[in-house]
């Protein structure tokens, strides 16, 4: 399964979200903890056992968004 997550600057923090999984976003003060914490929500939605790896790979970026694709078995 490959579904986009988009990482926006906010100015203040990122916000990080996974717009195929509604309400699956996050906020946080690095990019980093924005990442890990919407792969928990994804791990959430998608009922995905912890011991399954989630590939994240960037796929594009402009000036305040990162469009990476998160890449994974179900």
């Amino acid at each position: 399964m490959v579904i986009d997550l988009i990482v926006t600057d906010t100015g203040d923090g990122f916000t990080a979200e996974v717009p195929s999984l509604k309400g699956c976003e996050t906020w946080a003060h690095k990019e980093d903890e924005a990442i890990e914490k919407v792969l928990e929500l994804v791990r959430f939605y998608t009922q995905l056992d912890e011991d399954k790896e989630i590939l994240v790979d960037r796929a594009r970026k402009t000036k305040t968004k990162i469009v990476y694709k998160l890449v994974f078995n179900k």
